[in-house]
This record gives C-alpha cells, structure tokens and sequence, in this order.
C-alpha cells in the first residue's frame, strides 16, 4: 500500500483537493443567494437561477466526458472549477455569476467521472478505500466552507476569490496527476455495455440521498421540530455522512461493495421507520451516516459490474444526477400532503423495499459477466 501511495500520490492528492474544493463550492450557494439577491437587486427566486445552472453545467460537463472519457485531465476539470469560482468571485452582474455557476458545475460533473474510476483502478484491491476517502473529502468542504462565508462577513466575492485561489493552487500542484495515472496501465478498452438494472439501482439510492439533503428539514419542521433545530440536525446528518464515508477507508476494501450499499439503503430504510416512529432527530441522524455510504459503495459495484469501461463511470453518474435531480422535484408538490411524519413513512419503505430488491435480485443486479474484486 505504501508503494501505491507513493506512485499515485498526485493522483489521490488532486482528487481529495478537488472533491473538498468541489463540496466547498456547491455548500455556498444556499448562504451567498441573500446576499447576491441584494447586491444584484433582484428577486431571490431569480437568484436561484444559479442553482440551476450549476446542474446545467454539471450534465454538460458529464456529457463532455461521455464523448472523451480518456481525454480530460484533473488540470482540465479544476481550470473549469477555476474559471467559475473565478467569475462569481468578480460578480460583476448576474449573468457573470450565472456564467460562474455554469464553469463550476461543469468542473463539478468532470471531476466525479475524472476520479472516482482512476482513483478506483490505480490503487487496485484498496481502490474502494481509497475512492470512499476521496468522497468523504466533499463533506469536509460543506462544512468549512459556510463557516468560512460566515467569518468573512457573509461577503461572497472574498469567499469565492479564497476559492479561486486555492483551485489554481491545486492546479499548479496537479501536473503529476496525470502520470500517476499512467502508471497504473491501459484502461479498459472492450466495448460499452450500460447494465441498467444496477444503474436503476444507484438512481434510486441517490434519488434517497438528495430528497433527505433537500427536503429533511422541511420533514423534520413538519414533525414538530423547530426551524433552527431542524439546521442542527442538518449539520448532524452531514457529519455522519462524512464519518461513514471515512469508516469505508478502513474496511470497503474487504467487504462485498453491493452488500455494503445494500445493507445501507435498508439500515436508512429502518432509521425512517424509527424516525417516523419515536424520534424524528435520532433517526434522521442515523439516516445521515446510512446515505454516506450510498455512493462510494454502489459506484464500486457497479463499475465492476460494467467492466472498468471508461465511459460506465458516465452512466453511473449520469443515473445518479437523474434520480438526484427528479426525485426531489416529484416529491416537492406532494409533501404538504403526508402528513406530520409522510416524509419518513416513505423513506422507511422504499429503503426497506429496496433492500430486499437488493438481496433477492443480487444476481441482477451484478449481471452475469460480474467479478468481485480481490481482496
């Protein structure tokens, strides 16, 4: 392992830098849109525009990778995280912060096809440790970054500069990367074959995972619960995400990675239940730690599944942003409508569902050209 270490050091230093610049980033746009609302003179529900074009440029940054999956670089993703940071740093007018939102997004999308399968390929048996370090290095960008804005007197342009300049410090620090990758040999060149059981699979587990970011605290004030103890919570949620995805660095490597993600959709199934239940806090806590382990654990699998082909790492993604992106927008409209404790009778089943889904049809989901990992 130290070996691995030593030769794919670039490699892993890039994609942990990017991934806290990357959660660092997207943790800022809830806090900066106030403020951007009265600097820009204009509606907040105008300014939310911004969160859009992060998607936007999120599905064309995948896009780009689908059509050169080998092509792109770190250095190429974190100039296009540079570029956005850069311009919603200037602000000059909206359309500037809009441009922003879109170069970002667009780094953003690039970077989780850049890294996740390189960081997984070069660093072989230890691969899902690695690649569950890296994700759990987003986390603790979401959580220093807002304190951050905070401290420079919630004035986004200092906080977005400060941004901007420690991507191009990465950048500067990122040539290697590309190298350390080398190192690690061809990538898979046999055909594409997209296995969509799997793929449904991770959509609906990442659909999970944003409906409980988005829309928790609305379930949770829904409860009972106040607004600013429903933001605590949220808080709470965010660092049991990260702890689970830091305990996957210490053992991923030797467990079944479908086993891992199906054990973990139904542990946050039963939180829901228990959250519906007795105590919507505990419960919506331990839903938190349970959905940190969605990813890391089910891209592994899935990438397994699909061969390495450069281009499965797209369609992972790819499923994810759809579930990420419709699951809360179908959800939205009809949560008023659930009832005090809805939200978490829904979750509770559908984790539960699909952690029998997971167990009983194991053999599809893996498809029959699978091969675990070695340990």
């Amino acid at each position: 392992m130290r070996e691995l270490l030593k030769t794919h050091a670039a490699l892993l230093f890039a994609g942990v830098a990017s991934f806290i610049l990357m959660g660092a980033g997207q943790s800022l746009y809830g806090p900066v849109l106030p403020a951007f609302s009265r600097g820009f003179g204009l509606d907040v529900s105008i300014i939310g525009l911004l969160i859009s074009a992060h998607w936007v440029g999120c599905a064309a940054g995948v896009g780009v990778m689908f059509a050169l999956p080998t092509k792109v670089t770190p250095r190429h993703v974190l100039m296009l995280m540079l570029i956005g940071a850069a311009l919603l740093a200037w602000g000059a007018n909206f359309t500037v912060a809009l441009a922003g939102g879109f170069f970002f997004g667009a780094g953003y999308g690039a970077a989780t096809v850049v890294f996740n399968p390189r960081v997984l390929r070069a660093f072989g048996p230890r691969g899902p440790a690695m690649l569950s370090l890296m994700n759990a290095a987003f986390g603790i960008g979401a959580i220093i970054a807002p304190l951050g804005y905070v401290a420079l007197s919630s004035d986004p342009r200092p906080t977005f500069a400060i941004c901007a300049a420690l991507t191009a410090a990465v950048w500067l620090l990122a040539g290697r990367a590309r190298e350390s990758e080398a190192a690690a040999g061809p990538m898979d060149s046999a055909a594409f074959a997209p296995h969509w059981p799997i793929l449904i699979f991770h959509a609906m587990a990442i659909a999970m995972e944003a409906c409980l970011i988005g829309l928790g605290p609305t379930a949770l004030i829904s409860a009972g619960l106040a607004e600013t103890r429903a933001a605590e919570l949220l808080s709470a949620f965010f660092i049991g995400f990260l702890l689970a995805r830091l305990s996957l660095t210490f053992f991923a490597h030797l467990a079944d990675s479908l086993w891992l993600g199906v054990t973990a959709v139904s542990l946050c199934g039963a939180a829901s239940i228990f959250a519906a239940t007795l105590s919507p806090a505990i419960g919506f806590v331990v839903m938190g730690f349970c959905a940190g382990a969605f990813f890391p654990t089910i891209f592994v699998a899935a990438s397994a599944t699909m061969k390495g082909h450069p281009r499965s790492a797209v369609a992972i993604i790819a499923a994810g942003m759809v579930g990420g992106i419709f699951a809360p927008l179908i959800l939205s409209p009809v949560l008023p409508y659930l009832g005090d404790f809805g939200f978490f009778w829904v979750f509770g089943a559908l984790g539960l569902a699909m952690g029998a889904g997971g167990v009983w049809l194991r053999p599809i989901l893996l498809g029959p050209a699978w091969r675990a990992p070695a340990a």
